[in-house]
């Protein structure tokens, strides 16, 4: 199992590109950057985990900007969106900036997604949040053509193009892995239909295991092997003991939490976080 963190990259936190050079020194797997495009100042719709907002939400960087950034300062490490807002992104710019990502990075990104949850944020952005999932689909779909097809093209009901030419294309072939994030009966049923891979959050009461068979179940009655989908669970548990459980279970990979932090605060803890990667 892989071991990876996930960080809200921001303008006053350690900067990207030091954070993954310090992890790709310790030996970990992946870094995933966290996306909010900007935060309406109504607030109307209330932080799902309750009480104020964290001031990390309001102050991230473009996650492939910060990616790119991460990239130029090593090698191995693999980068993710740890989730990538595609219903509030036009996924013809956003195919082309994950292509260019993935060719320069050489072939490391790993593409996290998610509908979101802040209705006037996508509404800012003209997404009706009760269609997201539809959009989020027809997007994927599109993007999927835009990197595998040299004419490209795609007719949904919200997304439409003629054929186009959209280089570069990804160095993974078809295409990076796709990851959606959610833990509903809903999500497993998209997971199997159009992506590579789940994203659940480890929230009170994960079980890996239990998690495993559901994906397995939700593959079988989509008729699709599930050996071909990645489990990758988000703030997994800093603990050995439960990790390896995870591990027993048969979950891809596992991100542990970095906080939106300066370096005095954050290498201490990648060491601490390191002890586990045995």
């Amino acid at each position: 199992m892989d071991i990876g963190a996930f960080y809200f990259s921001t303008d006053y936190g350690m900067p990207a590109a030091d954070l993954a050079r310090a992890m790709e020194a310790r030996g970990f797997e992946s870094l995933f950057l966290c996306e909010h495009t900007h935060i309406p100042v109504s607030r109307r719709t209330a932080f799902p985990a309750g009480g104020e907002l964290p001031k990390r939400y309001i102050h991230t960087h473009d996650p492939f900007v910060a990616l790119a950034f991460a990239a130029a300062r090593t090698t191995r490490l693999k980068l993710g969106t740890g989730i990538c807002l595609i219903t509030q992104r036009d996924p013809i710019v956003t195919a082309k900036a994950i292509a260019s990502l993935d060719m320069l990075s050489g072939g490391r990104f790993v593409f996290g997604i998610g509908g979101g949850w802040n209705v006037e944020e996508m509404e800012n952005h003209g997404t009706v949040h009760g269609t997201r999932f539809k959009l989020l689909r027809e997007r994927i779909l599109a993007m999927k053509a835009l990197w595998r097809d040299e004419e490209a093209e795609f007719h949904g009901e919200m997304v439409d193009f003629d054929p186009v030419w959209s280089y570069p294309k990804p160095v993974q072939r078809p295409h990076p892995p796709i990851l959606l994030g959610g833990e509903t009966d809903h999500t497993l049923k998209r997971v199997v239909d159009f992506c590579d891979g789940w994203f659940p959050r480890a929230t009170p009461g994960f079980d890996p295991a239990d998690a495993i068979a559901r994906l397995g179940a939700a593959a079988d009655a989509a008729g699709r092997d599930v050996s071909s989908l990645s489990v990758t669970v988000f703030r997994a548990p800093p603990d050995a003991g439960q990790l390896d459980a995870y591990a027993e279970a048969g979950i891809t990979r596992v991100l542990l939490e970095i906080p939106d932090a300066g370096a005095d605060q954050i290498l201490p803890l990648l060491d601490d976080y390191a002890k586990l990667l045995g």
